[in-house]
């Protein structure tokens, strides 16, 4: 049970083809994308149903150069495996993403500190810390940086877009996520008063985030939070009252199938979801022959893990949905390196949680903070610090395909990184243990 559904291996042992068979199999899919594209151009529809006879030869015939792999590339989505490899001497493990092409680093960086608490040179150097390292994703979104301002809206993609410019764009797995219902930031759209994961917004939300990021294609495009009501950031009870009309599942993929065709998206994901959204999703996809999602990128770590563990952790694995977990937040905000808990200290002073009052306020809860002190003193114990006791426990968990970790330093990306590859993999069982205890007395702390 323990390994299931993760390679876990390290960058030198894992089936990665060499330089030259991804540079051919990318170039593969360009090709095919962009003869797909004149077809699209020459059709009189706004999308084509049927697929051109030369794409079929040229895809045949590109396989047939490949015959000793036995992954095809698929005649609607065009995927084709990623895996990038910059830090060549890496130490971190690489996982398969969900049931798509996508080999992705066990951490991924998170980016969404970049325009508000990181200047645009402390981003470049970040990332380029990062992919030196071996990470080979990174995650972004139309709504970043947080917190969610229109002067600032935007700036995230601009930083990252500067560095994709000195980088080879097939070493990166480029993530983003287009946000799901809103009455609050319809600045980020042309003519809305209301956000919605409808095909007018997302087509609006991939063109924007193409523009900004300077590239032509995205290869895992996410919904930020559903475009139904359900329980968000730190909220856990389902209030019934609370619903409303939402669009339905199937007009969203049919509007990410076109993306997909199009060549602008690889891949789709969802975030902040529900077991209830996942079914959804996937039941559609099987039913009517559209695309499925791949991932969900939700809060987990040692402060929240209830959402996950009661009934989503069956609904993603490998043998049922087969969806690839990306954890945000496994720092719990960065409230499990303990620097919160002197609240006059200059790292408190200087982190989010007082830099902007009311965010992410759940974890500075009594409760929260006497939980994350039982924690920290459990790391003690056992001769770790906070850090790595937190990123340990999200790293080995058998469910996860990597963890989003944001930083405002390199020093703080450095500690981070350090973390995963000094810290006993997996963690004792002594140290599991005492960890569970903890567990079974404060469960999840930050529920609001």
């Amino acid at each position: 049970m323990k390994g299931e559904g993760k390679s876990n291996v390290t960058l030198q042992q894992s089936p990665i083809p060499h330089r030259e068979a991804r540079s051919f199999e990318f170039n593969a899919w360009l090709l095919i994308r962009d003869q797909v594209r004149r077809a699209s151009a020459m059709a009189s529809l706004a999308t084509f149903s049927t697929i051109p006879a030369s794409f079929s030869r040229n895809r045949y015939r590109i396989l047939t150069l490949h015959e000793d792999r036995t992954r095809r590339l698929s005649r609607s989505s065009l995927k084709t495996s990623i895996c990038s490899k910059l830090g060549e001497n890496s130490q971190l493990q690489y996982n398969k993403l969900g049931d798509s092409d996508l080999t992705i680093s066990e951490i991924t960086l998170g980016t969404m500190t970049f325009g508000e608490q990181n200047t645009e040179h402390e981003a470049h150097n970040i990332l380029s810390y990062a992919f030196e390292q071996g990470i080979n994703a990174l995650d972004t979104a139309e709504a970043y940086p947080i917190p969610m301002k229109k002067e600032t809206h935007g700036r995230t993609d601009l930083y990252i877009a500067s560095w994709l410019k000195s980088q080879l764009r097939d070493k990166v797995i480029l993530a983003t996520k287009v946000c799901g219902y809103s009455e609050r930031a319809s600045y980020i759209r042309d003519n809305a008063k209301v956000l919605r994961v409808d095909a007018a917004n997302i087509k609006e939300s991939v063109e924007k985030s193409l523009k900004r990021l300077g590239t032509d294609y995205i290869d895992l495009l996410q919904i930020h939070w559903p475009d139904r009501y359900v329980p968000l950031f730190g909220e856990f009870f389902y209030d019934p009252s609370k619903w409303r009309p939402s669009v339905p599942f199937v007009e969203q993929l049919q509007a990410f199938q076109e993306l997909i065709n199009e060549g602008k998206v690889r891949y789709i994901g969802v975030s902040n979801e529900t077991s209830y959204g996942v079914m959804e999703f996937v039941h559609a996809a099987k039913f009517e022959g559209l695309p499925k999602i791949v991932s969900i990128q939700n809060s987990y770590s040692v402060l929240v893990r209830c959402h996950f563990e009661i009934d989503l952790v069956e609904v993603c694995h490998p043998n049922n949905c087969n969806i690839g977990l990306l954890a945000y937040s496994p720092l719990g905000g960065g409230s499990l390196t303990g620097k919160y808990i002197d609240i006059n200290s200059e790292a408190a002073k200087r982190g989010r949680l007082n830099l902007f009052p009311g965010y992410m306020e759940r974890y500075n809860k009594s409760i929260a903070r006497e939980a994350t002190i039982k924690y920290i003193e459990v790391a003690d114990k056992h001769g770790l610090t906070p850090v790595q006791l937190a990123l340990g426990f999200a790293r080995d968990r058998p469910f996860m395909t990597s963890s989003i970790i944001g930083a405002t330093s390199v020093d703080q990306l450095k500690e981070d990184i350090d973390a995963y590859l000094t810290t006993e993999r997996p963690l004792p069982p002594e140290v599991m243990a005492d960890i569970e205890d903890i567990f079974k007395r404060y469960k999840d702390p930050t529920i609001l």
